[in-house]
């Protein structure tokens, strides 16, 4: 199988562009030969993912997987170097199964105006990109990825959106586009400092993380890692950057803001754990306070956010505002736990949040609107099924014990309480507390949702019409979904398993190294 190891993360990336291609240039009138060539795709990628799911080994440590290095431009020293470890490949493995059952979904669900064609190629264009940013292991490849997902995305909003389509998506892309250019310049920096007389100037992402502290730290090092960090803080987003995260998702087409939740908000998240915080372990220590504590604010203000919408996406987007809060406050600690607290905790999201947009996205199609005020409730009544999904992905989001949302909460505020050697202990330890009431804060807020949309009487509005409950197609679609919430809630091994090795491996003595 050594041409599988070698062949499996390109398969996985550039499969779905093959795909896209293949949909753009079908006759636009074979609706179903398009929509069978999206889905075929797609599943040939998610096999690649669950073969190396299957091939790899968990003993490993650190070290790169299915890892494939060729020249590319080696006149400034950046190269196709692509590889996979327990970090990378659960997230790459969540993006190939949210990309196909997003193609599952939109086989009969698609938004208006109704053009399969151009919606599923940049569909399959946008899971390229997704795929690519979590494999790439050269900082030239890793932008090249990272700004793919910007195009499709983008005109998934401004075609497919809602009434303020066109407002949403230029913010998005506004948003987006200036945190790409100062990370840029972060990359570049990192680039021009990194000469060696003997090998010359690198993009390689793991030997720019040989080179670590002893040549990118003090000032260098602090300016730096604010610029490149400011990039991924605008993609996961980081509080105070949020505000382009809930127009987006609001006027986003189902699936839009399905993948836009699940995977691109971790490809920031991602972005500090695999660059930022490896090849500027000293700059890391500096900024982790900050980090923790915006991811703290992020927390709460999310929370009190939420406690005020009226639109069910909407809610479900500020929810993720906060629930990457934790996420961040985890990075920040810097410590194993706290960086598997993190991965897990970017997986789960995907998963649970994932699901509530696609929930959202099938309540609107019965219902014509997602105000929760004229929902009026009596869900469970209507459609006892499509009510029960929701209640499980409600009460997994707010961190209920045995379902996905629980272990990354737990274990983020856990690392909050003892954070690295170093940095300050009172203040993680406040921003446990203030994340603690943040979870509190979550319950309320959902278990105020599943009330108003759930419970009570029937409105006299949805009585006499029939709405109809899930749908073999939406069963299709969502079903891995419900079984990873209980799965990942039962069994957190399933993801630490993988996670673990490779974060001790090479965690633990980066940050102590780091410290003295």
């Amino acid at each position: 199988m050594d041409w599988f190891d070698d062949s499996a993360l390109t398969l996985a990336v550039f499969l779905p562009l093959l795909g896209a291609v293949a949909v753009a240039v079908l006759p636009k009138e074979r609706d179903g030969l398009i929509r069978g060539a999206a889905l075929s795709f797609t599943a040939l990628a998610l096999l690649a993912g669950v073969g190396m799911l299957a091939r790899f080994d968990y003993e490993a440590g650190a070290a790169m997987q299915f890892e494939v290095a060729r020249s590319w431009i080696p006149s400034i020293g950046a190269g196709y170097h692509v590889g996979v470890d327990g970090i990378a490949l659960p997230l790459l493995v969540l993006s190939l199964l949210l990309s196909l059952l997003c193609v599952v979904y939109s086989w009969k669900i698609l938004p208006e105006p109704r053009n399969p064609k151009a919606f599923l190629a940049l569909l399959l264009l946008l899971e390229t990109g997704m795929n690519g940013t979590f494999v790439a292991l050269d900082l030239v490849l890793f932008f090249v990825f990272w700004e793919t997902v910007l195009i499709p995305m983008y005109f998934m909003i401004a075609v497919w959106g809602g009434a303020r389509r066109d407002y949403a998506s230029i913010k998005f892309i506004l948003y987006t586009l200036i945190g790409s250019v100062v990370m840029l310049l972060g990359f570049l920096a990192l680039w021009l400092r990194s000469s060696d007389e003997a090998a010359g100037r690198t993009f390689d992402i793991l030997a720019l993380q040989e080179l670590g502290a002893a040549r990118f730290g003090g000032t260098f090092g602090t300016i730096v890692f604010a610029a490149v960090a400011l990039g991924f803080a605008v993609k996961v987003p980081v509080w105070p950057f949020h505000t382009w995260l809930p127009d987006a998702h609001t006027e986003a087409p189902t699936v839009g803001s399905v993948l836009l939740a699940g995977i691109l908000l971790k490809m920031g998240t991602y972005g500090f754990v695999r660059i930022a915080l490896p090849i500027l372990p000293e700059a890391a220590r500096t900024w982790a306070p900050v980090i923790g504590v915006l991811g703290a604010i992020a927390i709460v203000y999310g929370a009190l956010c939420c406690l005020a919408q009226r639109d069910v996406k909407r809610l479900i987007a500020y929810s993720s505002v906060g629930h990457m809060g934790f996420v961040m406050l985890g990075i920040a600690t810097l410590t194993p736990v706290g960086i598997n607290a993190a991965v897990f905790g970017m997986v789960a999201h995907g998963v649970i949040t994932g699901m509530l947009f696609f929930l959202a996205g099938s309540m609107h199609e019965r219902y014509h609107t997602r105000d929760i005020v004229e929902l009026g409730g009596g869900m469970a009544t209507l459609m006892p099924r499509l009510a029960g999904v929701f209640t499980l992905a409600c009460i997994a989001s707010l961190g209920l014990p045995g379902l996905a949302g629980f272990w990354g909460e737990i274990l983020a505020l856990l690392a909050a309480w003892n954070p690295a050697p170093g940095l300050s202990v009172p203040l993680f330890r406040t921003l446990a507390v203030v994340g603690l009431l943040g979870t509190l804060l979550t319950a309320g807020y959902f278990l105020w949702l599943i009330q108003r949309v759930n419970l009570g009487r029937v409105p006299d509005r949805w009585g006499g019409k029939a709405l109809g409950d899930m749908a073999p197609l939406e069963v299709a679609a969502w079903s891995p979904l419900i079984v990873l919430m209980v799965a990942l809630g039962f069994v957190p091994g399933l993801i630490l398993w993988l996670t673990s090795p490779s974060v001790t491996g090479w965690f633990t003595d980066l940050f102590t190294l780091a410290s003295t």
